[in-house]
């Protein structure tokens, strides 16, 4: 997660937000481990921290560019004990959705996109005191990158790595991820919050992100869809 655009921008850019938050909720959920809360299970944060990333072209704003491909990071961001993935990114520079604040997406799982999880629209509507929102996303934005096809961002870039339950929670408005100086204090604290509140009541069992019998019932009418989370077909 680019931190800083360094030498091209000077000062925090709103790309780090996804990584403020995910830092936050470590915060939060260590000092619960500290207080040993006994029905708080583990949770797993990962995330990446880069002062000096590079600007890339791109419309309708730029994105910012990693010093490591997408499969790397999945290496390390995505482990094969996580159950279910919040995917926290900065969807900013589009012009899907534009309002200030956070949003939820619809889960992925292996290629299916499958309706958004009532129970997480639910806790933002706590968390936020307001309708929730939801960000729309294509087809192609759960494929992985590198096969030249447009991308809103990399928010779904998760579930191209594993078979686990993929949920993104977004901060809204086009501005460029290049940009300093538009990051939300507010509106990152109640994205922290959100992840916070879902982690303790999906780890305890009362929520869920996708309905298992639904998702059985997808794969017996339609067959296997993981072929989504690869390169597809190479042209010759």
């Amino acid at each position: 997660m680019g931190w800083g655009a360094r030498p091209e921008r000077i000062g925090l850019v709103s790309d780090a937000d996804g990584a403020i938050v995910a830092l936050a909720c470590a915060a939060a959920l260590a000092r619960m481990r500290k207080r040993a809360i006994p029905y708080l299970a583990p949770v797993i944060i990962a995330t990446h921290i880069c002062p000096n990333s590079p600007v890339v072209p791109h419309e309708p704003v730029p994105f910012m560019g990693a010093p490591v491909d997408i499969a790397t990071m999945n290496r390390h961001e995505v482990d094969p004990e996580m159950e279910a993935i919040l995917s926290i990114d900065t969807t900013k520079g589009n012009w899907v959705i534009n309002r200030r604040g956070f949003a939820v997406t619809p889960t992925v799982k292996e290629g299916y996109i499958l309706r958004v999880s009532e129970d997480l629209l639910r806790i933002m509507s706590y968390v936020t005191n307001e309708p929730p929102t939801v960000l729309p996303f294509t087809t192609q934005d759960i494929t992985p990158y590198g096969n030249g096809l447009f991308y809103i961002n990399g928010t779904m870039q998760p579930a191209t790595a594993t078979s686990a339950l993929v949920v993104a929670t977004t901060t809204c408005i086009p501005v460029p991820g290049c940009a300093t100086g538009a990051n939300q204090v507010v509106d990152i604290e109640m994205a922290a919050r959100f992840c916070v509140e879902v982690a303790k009541e999906f780890t305890a069992g009362r929520y869920r992100f996708y309905d298992p019998k639904e998702f059985e019932r997808l794969i017996a009418l339609y067959g296997l869809m993981r072929h989504l989370q690869t390169l597809g077909r190479r042209e010759d």
